[in-house]
């Protein structure tokens, strides 16, 4: 039977009575080469991207058609190329529009389409544009979807997204973990809501402060060939399509609807719990970027087949806590005082070697 958890002030929560109580379904510690990976399994797949023989051989044993799920998403490359084509489209149809259309616009629809982007680089990511087998292909094609982002972010987002996966809520290495500063400054609601609306800032910049790596060729590339495509915008119409893009980007990765995914992913709405998904129609805007459950269970799948898991294995998910409405979570997270930048379990990881 369903339950309802603070039903006044939860209802994007819903939990069952069978759920588990604990965040782990089970208290998996995996060692090999002396490496260290948390317990954190929140379904029934790999957390630690595919280490985990025990959970290797339960999927085959009781799940084998999941494995048959893995691999690249066949439309994702037409639909990142449709996606941005409308974007250059739009940047010649915005070049003489006033400013506060320009902006309108930008919140309205460029910004919708460009976190959608982001979140499409974020599958490119795992390879599932191209397959595994083409890992150049899959970084390229990234740099090409991070076009009408505006400002450079596929290489660098590659390069810290693996330590989220393999580290989540690891201190200092998972860089998606709020700081300290943030936790303690950020703790009213106007604080929270500013929090909110620099949240792009926030989440470009921590990587720097709490985990600076060395800047890798690729990273240049991606920097050139966005700042090339920006100047050939500005030259051929001017100012306006290039601020329309960026802040597009900036703006939707704030207070909007669709950036409350941020906050649902891995912030404690209930104690015990670290991972939500979320089912409702923004999923067909954002890859299915609400799955969030079984993506980290099994992120070599494409989000487009992250429904299929939860099919497929509905009796480890369908019990779990999950969100309604990420408008609901930005609102909650807001104006609740029990949640805020410290609301995420924080874990001391030992480092994988690099050939892991």
């Amino acid at each position: 039977m369903a339950i309802r958890s603070d039903e006044a002030t939860r209802e994007v929560i819903h939990l069952t009575q069978d759920a588990p109580v604990v965040f782990t379904r089970w208290p998996l510690t995996y060692n090999q080469n002396s490496t260290l990976h948390f317990p954190n399994a929140h379904g029934i797949g790999d957390q630690i991207c595919g280490l985990s023989q025990i959970v290797h051989l339960l999927k085959k044993a009781k799940y084998p058609t999941i494995k048959s799920l893995m691999g690249p998403d066949p439309h994702l490359k037409w639909i990142v190329s449709g996606m941005v084509l409308t974007q250059l489209l739009a940047c010649y149809l915005v070049k003489d529009l006033s400013w506060k259309w320009i902006f309108f616009w930008a919140y309205a629809f460029g910004g919708c389409i460009n976190h959608s982007m982001a979140l499409a680089i974020h599958d490119i990511s795992h390879n599932v544009a191209f397959g595994n087998k083409q890992t150049k292909w899959n970084r390229w094609f990234a740099v090409f979807a991070n076009l009408p982002i505006g400002l450079p972010y596929s290489a660098s987002f590659k390069k810290y997204h693996i330590d989220h996966h393999r580290y989540l809520g690891g201190d200092t290495l998972d860089v998606d973990i709020p700081t300290d500063f943030e936790g303690w400054f950020f703790c009213t609601p106007f604080r929270k809501l500013i929090w909110v609306i620099l949240q792009p800032f926030f989440y470009g910049l921590r990587p720097l402060y709490v985990n600076p790596k060395t800047v890798t060729q690729m990273e240049i590339f991606n920097a050139l060939i966005q700042f090339s495509i920006d100047f050939i915008i500005y030259y051929l119409w001017g100012l306006k399509p290039v601020i329309y893009l960026i802040a597009g980007s900036l703006l939707c990765m704030g207070l909007h609807p669709i950036a409350g995914h941020f906050i649902a992913e891995h912030y404690t709405f209930l104690k015990g719990y670290e991972t939500y998904s979320y089912y409702g129609p923004l999923n067909w805007i954002t890859f299915n970027a609400g799955y969030h459950m079984e993506h980290h269970d099994f992120p070599s799948i494409p989000g487009c087949k992250l429904p299929m898991v939860k099919k497929i294995a509905a009796e480890y998910y369908d019990n779990l806590p999950q969100h309604q409405s990420w408008v609901r979570v930005l609102w909650d997270f807001i104006f609740d005082d029990t949640i805020g930048p410290y609301s995420r379990i924080k874990r001391i990881c030992k480092l994988a070697p690099e050939n892991q």
